[in-house]
């Protein structure tokens, strides 16, 4: 591990601050500095360090390149030295490079540098890295504050501590693991299974999450009960609903009561109705006379949650406001980076005196002495060795009202703003007093039971009232109102209705349910969430369906060879072990390099290198992306496999392309036998082609259906797509044969004299002559369109579409320019929806994100990003010289004719040019 260099705060406090002194402020991101600069004089100047300024190389030949060798030594492509203490290679990454100059620049004229980096092991890390990078001669200081706020800055100004060397180490040794996990079983599955995927300490965990719920859905069997559904009156009118809890003194059951993987009902007592019982007990039932027998009340307090961890804050965007997680914390960074909450990444949930009695003095003035509890509350932290940061994320200050906000605030950012304010206002308020209400309901030996929740005291309910992790249900907390009854009491049937239910397999994990799992699992922390949810989305492991995540089969084959070959990666309390770990390192109770050591060399157990020694010859590709399918009975197996180009059904030698975005779970016996019936029909030729004597088939793929000539082995072997609206049924050899024909030639135009080509494109159907091209309308073929017809529809003006047309003006333009071209970054809307630019590099927005939601810091990051995976640009040729050469020595007579000849060629060509344009305006008039 590289040696860090301990950074003192030795500066007496009476000298900081000096009249005079240039003192040089350094946070992460451009909108953090301008906040921060609002609040510090004229002799402080705030400057980003735009992220990370340094980090691992990304390919071997750029650790070759820093080291200045061409040695090949295993560890190269690491970017890690795993033979000298797991010394780490830092690279300052090309984009970078401008702006640490401009820091190296300004460092030169301070007289004091100060690191207001964040105040976790990211934040810590960058700070040590500036340090190293910047090599400053004067005193350096590290700030570290909860919040960006007046009085948050001043105390950290007056008190300043040194770089905390553990938590560099921490945050270096997670790098260095995941470094270490991702490159070597990385390559291990581009191997066996396809190329470009990605294995990770985490998001193979959080995958194999995903993958173990819908191995659930697709054992899970379906069960049918009944139960019957009652409305029943009191004599003044009242009603209230009531379900049938038993009948003849058997209980009716429930989903609960059922085996999902059998379907079948667990305990046979039971009173399992079907549709005809339950139609024959409901009119037995209409006719008997029903009364109150139980009327049952429990009085209990709720208490209010605690303020937001980064996990909980995320978790009830996704639920209340349909956040992602990436947006959910790109939002918070937002709202932080402008003074308005508190760190967001954090497992605290503490909240300093202060805010406490700011929140207390609020909740008096606008709810009422009533709601307020007489000592303020302490939450105690459920979290394993939370320490990411000391407080809550909280509103800052004075906890302004989100209404007095607004305006300054985007949609998104108002929204949870709102809910981060309701949630820390309400964990200080009373409890709220509830009273449970159980009431049955009896008659001619059936028991019907209904329940209600009675609000006596809201408390904290008036500020805020807490989601569920299931889409379908309401809010937790809805109060459930029931008219007054008393045991005795007569109530009339107004109708008794027969229901049918089915058993729901469990729900897939959304963003929130799986993140809150892997809080419960010990796994992951709340900096590293947003990164996992996105990761295991990019890498093609995991796409959504509404809010759910469901798992491709890509993740099943990747899961299937973790577990069957290298287990403890993915082994759940193996994985929280290391998070404890990498805690024990960052509290200097652990030695870094000895822990890494053992994890890739090995110690009791083996090493990480060591287990995947032999994987690459023992693992049969093959049977890895060997997954089971539904099958016929009686019939050969079925099997998915995961192919180069997407998952297939196989039996027998027979294949058919799943279509893309089906889920695991949808894989039927039904849509085993179409699919693989679909696969046969495309075997037997529809006939030959007349010209070629080749087959032609109809075959169904990935992306639907689809004619084909010939074999894959044939050279003149040609696919071409149905037309929109075409089905499978429709094709025969004669419109087979016409799809094969596009794009075709219909003729000349006779005044160009270019050929007039019909082509079925992206877009759909169209002719083109020249750089002239027209949509077909709905009306006319393009298996039928003439020349004519082509011809008039040239001659018709284009119709331009207004998102491809002229330039449009920028959605918006940042206020400062870019730190790296020093352009203008600007918001503009494209064809494939809003990108930011540099005038440089172009960077899409991310599925999900609002345009009005973008902040100047998150548009470069998005820009950075970017950078860092574009291809390197070609070098411009260099002008040339302006020092004159003497022209080497040619006959007069052969120099003249040359240039004569080159005159002429031009001319030739302008002419040419000319009478092309001529021609193409008369045909376009």
């Amino acid at each position: 591990m590289a040696k860090k260099t301990q950074t003192a705060d030795n500066v007496p406090a009476k000298t900081r601050g000096a009249t005079g002194s240039k003192k040089l402020v350094i946070v992460e991101s451009p909108n953090k500095a301008r906040t921060i600069s609002k609040f510090l004089g004229s002799n402080y100047i705030v400057e980003a360090s735009i992220g990370h300024i340094r980090d691992l190389p990304k390919r071997a030949t750029e650790t070759r390149k820093e080291l200045k060798t061409q040695t090949k030594a295993d560890w190269h492509k690491l970017g890690v030295n795993v033979d000298h203490n797991f010394e780490p290679i830092y690279m300052v990454p090309a984009d970078k490079k401008k702006q640490v100059d401009k820091l190296k620049q300004l460092i030169k004229s301070a007289d004091e540098l100060y690191l207001a980096t964040d105040e976790d092991r990211e934040g810590e890390a960058i700070s040590w890295h500036l340090c190293q990078v910047l090599n400053p001669k004067v005193p350096v200081h590290r700030l570290v504050f909860h919040e960006i706020t007046k009085t948050a800055i001043q105390q950290a100004l007056a008190n300043p501590r040194t770089i905390d060397q553990d938590l560099v180490y921490a945050q270096e040794t997670r790098r260095i693991l995941d470094r270490l996990y991702g490159y070597e079983v990385s390559e291990l599955l581009w191997r066996k299974i396809k190329p470009s995927l990605s294995a990770g300490r985490v998001q193979s965990v959080a995958v194999r999450l995903i993958v173990e719920r819908e191995r659930e859905r697709m054992k899970f069997v379906s069960s049918n009960y009944w139960d019957l559904l009652g409305l029943f009156a009191k004599q003044e009118g009242a009603k209230l609903p009531a379900t049938l809890n038993s009948c003849d003194g058997r209980r009716v059951p429930s989903a609960i009561d059922f085996d999902s993987t059998t379907g079948k009902i667990k305990d046979p007592n039971l009173l399992l109705l079907d549709e005809p019982q339950a139609q024959q007990l409901a009119a037995r039932l209409r006719q008997a006379e029903f009364k109150v027998t139980k009327v049952e009340e429990s009085p209990y307090s709720e208490k209010p949650y605690a303020p937001f961890t980064t996990s909980q804050m995320t978790q009830e965007a996704n639920r209340k406001l349909r956040f992602t997680t990436k947006h959910a914390m790109r939002v918070a960074q937002s709202l932080y980076e402008n003074g308005h909450i508190t760190y967001m990444r954090t497992d605290s949930t503490a909240m300093a005196e202060e805010a406490i009695q700011a929140a207390r003095q609020l909740i008096r003035s606008e709810y009422g002495p009533e709601y307020l509890p007489p000592t303020p509350r302490v939450h105690v932290n459920k979290v394993k060795n939370a320490q990411e940061a000391h407080e809550a994320i909280r509103p800052t200050g004075s906890f302004v009202l989100p209404e007095n906000l607004r305006a300054s605030l985007n949609d998104d950012e108002f929204k949870l703003y709102s809910l981060i304010w309701k949630r820390a206002v309400a964990s200080q308020m009373a409890d709220a007093k509830v009273r449970r209400i159980s009431i049955h309901i009896e008659g001619d030996k059936a028991i019907f039971q209904t329940g209600g929740k009675t609000i006596d005291f809201p408390g904290y309910l008036r500020a805020y009232v807490q989601g569920s992790d299931d889409p379908n249900a309401e809010l937790a907390d809805k109060e459930t109102v029931l008219p007054p009854l008393q045991v005795g009491e007569r109530l009339q049937p107004v109708s008794i209705d027969p229901k049918g239910h089915n058993t729901a397999p469990p729900a897939r994990y959304t963003e929130a349910s799986l993140i809150k799992k892997l809080e419960e699992e010990g796994i992951g922390r709340p900096s590293t969430y947003a990164s996992i949810m996105e990761t295991i989305q990019n890498r093609d492991y995991v796409f959504k369906k509404g809010n759910a995540m469901v798992p491709t089969w890509t993740a099943f084959a990747v899961i299937n060879l973790l577990e069957q070959h290298l287990p403890g990666l993915v082994d759940y309390k193996f994985t929280a072990r290391m998070e404890d770990d990498l805690d024990a390192i960052s509290r200097g109770e652990t030695v870094s390099a000895e822990y890494l050591r053992a994890f890739y060399f090995g110690n009791d157990q083996p090493g990480l290198k060591t287990q995947l020694a032999k994987k690459f010859d023992e693992i049969d590709a093959r049977s890895i992306n060997r997954l089971e399918a539904p099958t016929p009975e009686g019939q050969s197996p079925v099997v998915v496999r995961v192919g180069k180009f997407g998952a297939f059904l196989e039996q027998d030698g027979r294949r058919a392309s799943l279509p893309d975005g089906s889920a695991p779970d949808e894989i039927t016996l039904a849509m085993v036998v179409e699919l693989l019936s679909q696969a046969a029909q495309g075997e037997t030729p529809l006939g030959t082609c007349p010209e070629t004597g080749l087959p032609i088939f109809v075959k169904s793929g990935r992306f639907g259906t689809y004619v084909q000539r010939g074999t894959p082995e044939d050279s003149e072997k040609k696919n071409a797509s149905l037309l929109k609206g075409m089905k499978m049924e429709d094709i025969d050899l004669p419109t087979a044969l016409l799809l094969l024909t596009l794009p075709r030639e219909l003729g000349l135009h006779p005044e160009t004299h270019e050929p007039i080509v019909a082509h079925n494109g992206r877009f759909g159907p169209y002719v083109k002559c020249g750089t002239e091209s027209r949509s077909l309308p709905d009306d006319i073929s393009l298996l039928d369109i003439t020349l004519d017809q082509a011809l008039h529809l040239l001659s018709q003006p284009k119709v331009t579409r207004s998102r491809f047309g002229q330039p449009k003006e920028p959605l918006r333009i940042f206020e400062a320019p870019s730190p790296v071209t020093q352009e203008p970054v600007k918001l503009l809307e494209g064809r494939y929806g809003p990108y930011v630019t540099d005038g440089q590099t172009n960077a899409s927005l991310p599925k999900g994100m609002a345009p009005d939601a973008l902040t100047f810091a998150e548009a470069l990051i998005l820009l950075s990003d970017r950078a860092a995976i574009a291809p390197t640009p070609r070098k411009s040729k260099k002008k040339a010289s302006k020092k004159k050469v003497a022209a080497p020595k040619v006959a007069k007579n052969t120099t003249k004719k040359k240039a004569t000849a080159r005159k002429k060629t031009a001319v030739r060509k302008k002419t040419g040019k000319r009478k092309a344009a001529k021609k193409t305006k008369k045909a376009s008039a």
